[in-house]
């Protein structure tokens, strides 16, 4: 006679996809602090939350984009012309208005607008993703570069800079803001219709359809929440450098779409989650902090992240290969 319950074999490739990133990123932190104490400290600590906090907040948005199979490779050339764009209308209002209201504004439209036009460009005219956004990358990319002739500008006031060096308690506002808009994105994805409809299109997106979801309305959303995100980053990155640049948010897009692929989402779409996406952003910030420590060039770091990424698209792969067989 056998038994009612039968102990289920373990099951490593399921228990990776799910702790692997985080034993990973655990595994860093004890080898960058073994090299270097200093690694450690608080101010290392703080330091390095800052610098994830402003492309993890453009995470957070990739992550419903790329739950959806889609991509946006123009995250950072948007961040960098939203920022802009934004001082300039700084600088040629003066200071009938704060600052930092007329930046935060100016920065979000843009980025809202540049969204639901690669959104659209995607659903309507039904150009691919990667394509849309590819062509997006460069023609924002030269945006900037037209409207301040490629230089920077600067000149913004304590208001405007306490966004991006400010604290409160102790806790930059950067990391807040990332906080903040990590928990709206993790609520929505989760606790939300408009969550599981992201999850359903990307999941099967006809069979979606066939279930009286918009499809096109929620890649359309997606697109317009990264772009905001991205705006919003690009205000975050100019009040912490006390400066809008035309050279900002380079090599962005890499950044947070590995944060998103090495938390364990699919680019297939229908897997991932704001959980994952803050740990591989977490994982690369302390890779790239902890590489300067060591004295490693930084061109070697886009070596190493490239390598990361591959790794965890193979991997994901594998494991939905392996799925059923254990």
């Amino acid at each position: 006679m056998s038994t009612s319950t039968e102990r289920q074999p373990f099951d490593m490739v399921a228990f990776l996809r799910t702790w692997g990133t985080t034993l990973f990123l655990l595994l860093l932190i004890v080898v960058f602090a073994a090299w270097n104490p200093r690694f450690l400290s608080l101010r290392n600590a703080v330091n390095i939350l800052t610098e994830v906090s402003i492309y993890g907040v453009i995470a957070v948005g990739m992550t419903f984009v790329i739950l959806t199979a889609g991509v946006d490779l123009a995250v950072g050339s948007l961040l960098a012309f939203a920022a802009i764009a934004a001082a300039w209308v700084v600088q040629a209002m003066g200071g009938a208005v704060p600052q930092w209201l007329v930046a935060l504004l100016v920065a979000s439209f843009i980025g809202l607008a540049a969204g639901y036009l690669h959104g659209k460009s995607v659903t309507w005219l039904k150009v691919p993703a990667f394509i849309v956004t590819l062509g997006g990358m460069t023609v924002w990319r030269g945006a900037t570069l037209i409207l301040n002739d490629g230089g920077p500008i600067s000149g913004f006031d304590d208001g405007y800079r306490w966004w991006g060096t400010g604290s409160v308690l102790g806790i930059p506002v950067p990391v807040i803001i990332f906080a903040l808009v990590a928990l709206a994105g993790h609520i929505a994805l989760r606790h939300t219709r408009y969550g599981r409809q992201v999850y359903a299109v990307g999941g099967n997106a006809e069979a979606a359809r066939l279930a009286g979801i918009d499809v096109k309305a929620v890649i359309i959303s997606v697109y317009v929440i990264v772009g905001f995100l991205a705006g919003l980053s690009g205000f975050l990155l100019s009040a912490r450098l006390g400066s809008a640049e035309a050279v900002a948010g380079i090599n962005y897009e890499l950044r947070v779409i590995a944060s998103v692929v090495i938390g364990g989402a699919s680019l297939s779409g229908g897997s991932g989650s704001i959980r994952g996406t803050l740990i591989g952003a977490l994982l690369i910030g302390v890779l790239s902090n902890g590489l300067v420590i060591m004295h490693v060039s930084s061109y070697f770091q886009q070596v190493v992240i490239g390598l990361i990424i591959v790794a965890a698209v193979a991997f994901d792969a594998y494991a939905k290969s392996h799925r059923g067989k254990v």
